[in-house]
């Protein structure tokens, strides 16, 4: 662990309270579950600021502040004061300074879609024979980022981590911290438009995740997508690239694809098998990149199949479920033009002798082109589904555009929140036990609330 001198180094940091041989048992930013001898680095919000809670961190017992200013009289002589320009910055200056410590693979993976569970991919595969560092859940900004690089300890093989942006700038940052030796990216699409401006903007912002690449600089890419294609080709010269893909020549090539209910099937150059219990067709791409990521560190294709084939998918990500005897799609997780377009392929694929029902929320962040997107968005709802219901003023848009494309407009239902869209569901649409629901929308539309029973 890191010692008082290390953060003052790691900073550039002025030391003006205590000693620098405190005691460090590990890091916080929330002063509500600081642990004693742990640091509190406060963090400025849009809604609070962590200076406000310096003393109750003090109270708490920690071993030093790392601080921007001290906002608050504090009285101790057993905790120590840093001062910083700023905590963001300092915190991922920490981050990296402790990652350098540690001479072990980093894996970072990006993109536009499917990057938490092609990180989870990768942390499954790793850990079936060796310990694994990764970021819960979608901690995968400056913040979550550096705080799981500071649990890196002796023990530890691998670090997985998820590197997520919706500003310029975000990932090359977040490269700088983890200086990866393995950079993998998943697909450019259309997300976060409203800051990244457009598809050139994201393919820019994920593939600075390259920039930084420590030795042995290695890319994973993906050779169906038109622009980490071209970026491959550009690469190769500097740094060794692998691609992996389903249309396209590949290093990791999928074929003989095959469904079975809500199992995949499909093998790898040909003759190597994988199965996954999945409805996403498109979850063979992160697939590839956990065999991918395997195959790099001499893992036998029978043994990343088995673990591939043990892997249970994440909570609100095209997950079937059943209730009140009615079947679900739930992809309630977050939603944008890309990942609606992969859910709707699920839907029009999914075996049912009753209707396909869409409850589609607002997708957000797309920028200008937000209502180009929701338009297009009901003309493909219309090829799919038999019943229609859209929750928020964008999706009103996808309503329009369903009922221009002929949908019936009896079966087409806009509403202003999920408790509507249920309450529609259940009195006015009625499914049965033969139907099929997807419901999908951007996270803060609260999607999940339709399975709220």
């Amino acid at each position: 662990m890191l010692e008082i001198h290390e953060l003052v180094k790691a900073t550039n940091g002025r030391l003006i309270k205590g000693n620098q041989g405190v005691w460090i048992k590990g890091f916080s930013i929330d002063s509500r579950t600081i642990e004693p001898a742990e640091v509190f680095i406060p963090i400025r919000g849009k809604n609070f600021d962590g200076h406000d809670f310096i003393n109750e961190a003090i109270k708490k017992q920690a071993s030093c502040i790392v601080s921007e200013t001290l906002k608050q009289k504090v009285s101790t002589e057993k905790t120590a004061f840093i001062i910083v320009k700023d905590t963001t910055k300092a915190l991922g200056d920490i981050a990296s300074y402790h990652r350098q410590k540690f001479n072990i693979p980093v894996i970072a993976v990006t993109g536009s879609n499917g990057k938490t569970t092609a990180k989870e991919m990768v942390a499954w595969v790793l850990s079936g024979k060796s310990r694994v560092l990764k970021n819960k859940g979608t901690k995968n900004n400056q913040i979550g980022l550096p705080m799981t690089l500071l649990k890196l300890e002796s023990n530890s093989d691998f670090a997985v981590l998820e590197a997520g942006s919706n500003h310029p700038g975000e990932i090359e940052h977040l490269s700088k911290i983890c200086s990866a030796n393995i950079g993998a990216i998943t697909n450019i699409g259309p997300s976060h438009l409203e800051f990244l401006k457009d598809l050139k903007g994201v393919c820019q912002e994920k593939t600075s995740l390259l920039k930084y690449l420590k030795d042995p600089a290695i890319a994973i890419l993906n050779a169906d997508d038109t622009f980490l294609k071209a970026i491959a080709a550009k690469k190769k010269n500097k740094i060794a690239v692998f691609s992996f893909g389903i249309n396209n020549k590949a290093d990791f090539l999928a074929s003989q694809i095959k469904r079975f209910g809500g199992r995949i099937e499909f093998r790898v150059n040909k003759k190597n098998k994988f199965k996954l219990n999945t409805l996403g067709f498109f979850n063979i791409y992160n697939a590839l990149i956990a065999i991918a990521a395997g195959r790099i560190f001499g893992l036998r294709y029978e043994d990343i199949s088995s673990r591939l084939s043990d892997f249970v998918f994440l909570k609100n990500r095209l997950n079937l479920i059943e209730l009140k005897n009615i079947r679900f799609i739930n992809d309630t997780y977050n939603s944008n033009p890309l990942s609606l377009k992969l859910a709707l392929q699920v839907l029009r694929s999914f075996e049912s002798k009753g209707r396909k029902i869409l409850i589609m929320g607002d997708m957000l962040e797309l920028g200008q082109e937000e209502k180009k997107f929701h338009f297009q968005a009901g003309q493909s709802a219309a090829e799919v589904c038999d019943a229609f219901v859209t929750v928020g003023k964008l999706s009103k848009i996808a309503a329009e555009a369903a009922k221009r494309a002929g949908f019936d407009q009896r079966n087409i239902f806009s509403c202003e929140n999920s408790q509507q869209a249920r309450e529609i569901l259940f009195k006015s649409i009625a499914p049965g036990p033969d139907d099929v629901v997807l419901i999908k929308g951007s996270r803060s539309m609260k999607m999940e609330e339709v399975l709220n029973f």
